[in-house]
């Protein structure tokens, strides 16, 4: 992706880059991304292979460079929603 914020579509999530980062993840700010907030995003992208189970059609499996270094999943906050699903095989 370019310039952060300039509200492009990642190929590998399918998330529109909105300018959320890491300090405001639980936040649920509506617009492009509708009713997820990026903690939630990530998890989903963890169990789904996208930002939500609807877009796994849009998406491309990720080149070694874009997956992050720890490899893990952020934590969800307790009162997050996510639905436990199989994980596509690319």
């Amino acid at each position: 992706m370019g310039e952060r914020g300039a509200f492009e579509i990642c190929s590998v999530c399918f998330w529109e880059d909105d300018g959320q980062d890491d300090h405001d993840t639980d936040v649920v700010r509506g617009g492009p991304n509708g009713a997820l907030s990026l903690t939630v995003a990530r998890r989903n992208f963890d169990l789904h292979g996208a930002c939500e189970e609807a877009h796994v059609h849009n998406v491309r499996p990720p080149e070694p460079d874009e997956i992050p270094v720890d490899g893990s999943a952020r934590p969800l906050p307790e009162d997050a929603k996510v639905r436990r699903v199989k994980r596509m095989r690319y």
